[in-house]
């Protein structure tokens, strides 16, 4: 997803920049499309790839996170002497 949510960025920046410089390059179907849709589509873009990245990022901690307990479980086992019974 995080691969996703870069490609959502570049996506948006280039959509910025050839809209900003050109908007009926990206805005085909319209005759005279102005730049203001071209900014919101490419907010709602850098948006949405935020979102993921952050989502992304949490998800990856989480799992480092339980990563790190488990090994801690694991180490505190093998620590413990067994007693004996006599």
């Amino acid at each position: 997803m995080m691969v996703w949510s870069i490609n959502l960025f570049v996506l948006a920046i280039g959509l910025f920049i050839v809209g900003m410089i050109k908007p009926q390059w990206i805005l085909f179907w319209m005759e005279k499309p102005s730049r203001m849709p071209i900014f919101i589509l490419s907010v709602a873009l850098f948006m949405a790839g935020a979102v993921m990245f952050g989502e992304a990022n949490l998800d990856k901690q989480k799992e480092k996170s339980e990563k790190t307990q488990q090994t801690n479980q694991k180490k505190e086992g093998e620590s413990e002497v067994p007693e004996l019974k006599s």
